[in-house]
């Protein structure tokens, strides 16, 4: 089949479109398990007649033929489905999860996944993630099931274990939708216990993992964080801050383990052979045998998946002296791994994985050769293999980030060639490390030098203005960006005439009016902020983000629910360092978003702990670079033109339980020249009445020019301590629509009756307040006009 032209050559799509229209129909009816068993006869039965009537057709023979193998395909990877829903949803787990009945199951443990608490569920952040589990026997009252396969996910404390220990955990079980690849949601009550340890090729490959894990954690900055990633997959160590620099440059492919690194471990093997003298044979027996531990190594995801089914296809392709073309090998990677796990048809990862290798496949060469007309063949193809990955990978990728990355392929030029260096260095040190310790650390200590700089390319382009352009989200915004790839396509590779002239012309005033509207709006956006802001709300939902300003110096008061949302906000505001962090306690509306700013904090003050897991976030500040404190009545700073202080809580609790009443309040006040003048204010946590009066008793504090209302406006306040402060400006920071009635019309009066001003991030959005004229502080909200409050 010949696509847009001679200059794309030949590309045999004989199973490739199969392949993609079982995908397509699979991943569409997967959601729908009642319809699978159907949808499977119905494909087999159209198979047939298709294929019965290309036997007997003259004319239309090929499209018939073409529809009988679509048929078969969809008819297969449908069958499969329908077997395998059957078994995966048992129906006695179904009772339990729909009667919340309790239950004890064995199940073998899986790797952590990514996982968050619902904002304003009052919970500490740090806790681990959910597992995945696949439940192996379960008892429910009198029923037992044994020798199932379920795939689930393990809420609860950690459980002791890598990967392949058998657990027994209790507790209760719910169901997810169909289409998820877990089919349940296990919340255990206790810890899980260990009973059988994982196989010995897990437990190797476990150890192998936890001794790099520990190297790498000893290398300083992002080259150490992201040094795992880079040779084995592991992410674990990259924080939010960095993880979004790497998708604002499109790197965060070099972190995911796939078709480029079983190539470097294959072609390592089949070269090294080689030059040993071993025969084609034993090359090939090796590279399976490697690639194999390769993959249990770096833990079976969607794209090591893709990539190991395709890297064994053209192996034994060679081994049967046949040619290998990667478009085939690809579809037939794509049929066989969707008929094992029909669940990875709508797992981002394998979609990812599969359009950026087709891309590379279809589009790189093309791409290469049209760029060799102005540039040097080494630098057309340098540029042309992340450009096909990104316009490939694109579209989707607006379903998870409604933007495009401007530097993305500027980026991986600059990265690329560090890429497989750490790779390669990183999989010698992990391997070595167990064996001979000193010279594993040597090689992980050079694997450094080229992840740092990748790490470094991200954080310089995701810094620049306009890293990334916004689009239009969801569905809608997948299709617009297809169809505008589509015919960015066509005016590259379609032959000169009057049409394709005017579709370039077209397109590239289409271009240029979006990018003058994106910086139209920007401009206007940012010319709308007062610059002279002292204090800053974020609108990040139910739960604080207030930033304090003073002669170019910030403090942060707390982080939020959301890394992503705060992240915004400091983007917006142009926030690149914090003196000074405040972490009033640790629930999660209040610290869930500092992952965003681990590297940005010199100092911290945080409130006192409660559990271990407290303490590591505490730990992970002060592992970022910061210097951490506890808080405790009487400490003291400047920031800028302001002095500071701690007024609560006590140095000693006393009966005083950490968590809200244990909120630390912090008082900024001017003791400089501040030109704008300067603005007092005080920020009150998640305080409770019977501690502000406790604090008000204590620390008699004086009145402010604004205050950052406690608990987000719950009724539990001191109507004294309101009067004793008589704020012109109350910032009541509450998400929108929240289900616990913030603010309340008691604090409402409360404050009315003080002769506050109210400032709500539920009604206003992200809120400025700076000194206005003649002593007046001037308040600036997004979503109203601005306003400025009297003096006293």
């Amino acid at each position: 089949m010949v696509a847009m032209g001679a200059r794309f050559g030949r590309v045999d799509a004989r199973l490739a479109i199969p392949a993609a229209a079982g995908w397509v129909v699979l991943g569409a009816i997967l959601g729908m398990p009642g319809l699978l068993a159907p949808a499977a006869v119905g494909a087999w039965v159209v198979s047939a007649l298709c294929g019965a009537a290309a036997l007997v057709a003259g004319r239309g023979r090929r499209v018939l033929a073409t529809l009988t193998v679509v048929g078969v395909a969809c008819a297969l990877l449908l069958t499969s489905a329908a077997i395998h829903s059957a078994a995966r949803r048992p129906a006695a787990l179904l009772d339990a999860a729909s009667s919340g009945r309790y239950l004890r199951v064995v199940a073998v443990l899986g790797e952590t996944v990514t996982a968050r608490p619902p904002a304003g569920a009052g919970l500490s952040t740090g806790r681990p993630g959910p597992v995945r589990v696949t439940i192996t026997d379960a008892v429910i009252g009198g029923t037992s099931l044994e020798g199932i396969e379920v795939p689930a996910l393990l809420f609860g404390s950690a459980p002791v274990g890598g990967i392949g220990t058998v657990i027994e955990a209790s507790g209760t079980i719910a169901g997810a939708a169909p289409g998820e690849s877990a089919q349940f949601l296990l919340f255990a009550r206790g810890s899980p216990a260990a009973v059988a340890g994982p196989p010995w090729f897990l437990d190797w490959a476990n150890g192998l993992r936890s001794s790099f894990l520990a190297a790498s954690a000893a290398l300083p900055g992002d080259g150490g964080a992201l040094l795992p990633g880079l040779a084995i997959g592991d992410t674990s160590r990259v924080g939010d801050a960095l993880g979004r620099s790497m998708k604002a440059t499109s790197l965060s492919h070099l972190t995911a383990v796939s078709g480029a690194n079983c190539a470097v471990v294959v072609g390592l093997i089949m070269l090294g052979g080689a030059a040993l003298g071993f025969s084609r044979r034993t090359r090939i027996a090796a590279s399976v045998v490697v690639l194999a531990g390769f993959v249990v190594l770096v833990t079976p995801e969607a794209s090591v998946l893709r990539a190991a089914v395709m890297a064994g296809l053209v192996l034994g392709a060679l081994l049967a002296g046949r040619p290998a073309s990667g478009v085939p090998v690809l579809s037939l990677a794509i049929v066989i791994l969707l008929t094992v796990d029909p669940w990875l048809s709508r797992s981002y990862g394998f979609i990812l994985s599969v359009l950026a290798t087709a891309g590379l496949l279809v589009l790189s060469g093309p791409l290469a050769a049209l760029f060799a007309r102005w540039l040097p063949a080494w630098l057309a193809m340098l540029v042309s293999i992340p450009l096909a990955a990104q316009l490939a990978c694109q579209p989707v990728l607006i379903l998870l980030n409604p933007a495009v990355p401007v530097y993305g392929v500027v980026a991986n030029i600059l990265s690329e060639p560090a890429a497989p260096i750490a790779t390669v260095l990183g999989l010698a040190a992990c391997i070595v490390l167990p064996v001979f310790e000193p010279l594993g650390r040597v090689l992980a200590a050079i694997a450094w030098l080229p992840a740092s700089w990748i790490a470094a390319v991200a954080r310089f382009f995701s810094a620049l203005p306009a890293a990334q352009a916004p689009w239009v989200p969801g569905m809608v915004g997948v299709a617009l960006l297809a169809a505008v790839t589509a015919l960015v396509l066509v005016v590259l590779f379609r032959r000169r005439d009057r049409a394709t002239r005017m579709l370039g012309i077209l397109l590239v005033a289409s271009l240029l009016a979006y990018s003058s509207s994106l910086l139209g709006l920007g401009l206007g956006r940012r010319m709308s902020l007062p610059h002279d802001w002292q204090v800053a709300a974020c609108d990040i939902g139910q739960g604080d983000a207030v930033l304090v300003r003073s002669a170019g110096e910030v403090a942060l008061i707390d982080t939020g629910p959301d890394p992503a949302r705060l992240a915004r906000c400091l983007d917006e505001l142009g926030i690149r360092r914090i003196r000074l962090l405040v972490l009033s306690h640790y629930d999660l509306d209040h610290v869930g978003g500092t992952s965003a700013v681990l590297g940005m904090v010199e100092q911290a003050i945080v409130g006192p702990v409660s559990d271990e897991h407290d303490t590591a976030l505490r730990t992970s500040l002060a592992d970022a670079g910061a210097e951490v404190h506890e808080a405790a009545r009487g400490t003291v700073g400047t920031l800028g033109d302001l002095r500071w202080e701690v007024l609560w809580p006590p140095s000693r609790l006393g009966t005083l339980e950490p968590g809200n009443a244990a909120s630390v309040v912090v008082r900024f006040e001017g003791v400089g020249p501040c030109p704008q003048g300067c603005l007092s204010s005080l920020f009150l946590g998640d305080l409770g009445e019977e501690s502000q009066s406790r604090m008000l008793g204590m620390a008699r504090p004086a009145p402010v020019d604004l205050v950052k209302v406690a608990h987000h406006g719950s009724a539990d306040q001191s109507a004294r301590l309101y009067e004793r402060l008589h704020a012109r400006v109350g910032i009541v920071s509450a998400g929108a629509e929240n289900t616990y009635g913030h603010p309340t019309d008691r604090l409402l009066g409360i404050l009315q009756d003080a002769g506050t001003a109210i400032a709500r991030t539920d009604l206003e959005g992200m809120i400025l307040v700076s000194p206005g004229p003649g002593g007046t502080v001037s308040v600036w909200t997004e979503r109203a006009a601005g306003r400025d409050v009297g003096a006293h």
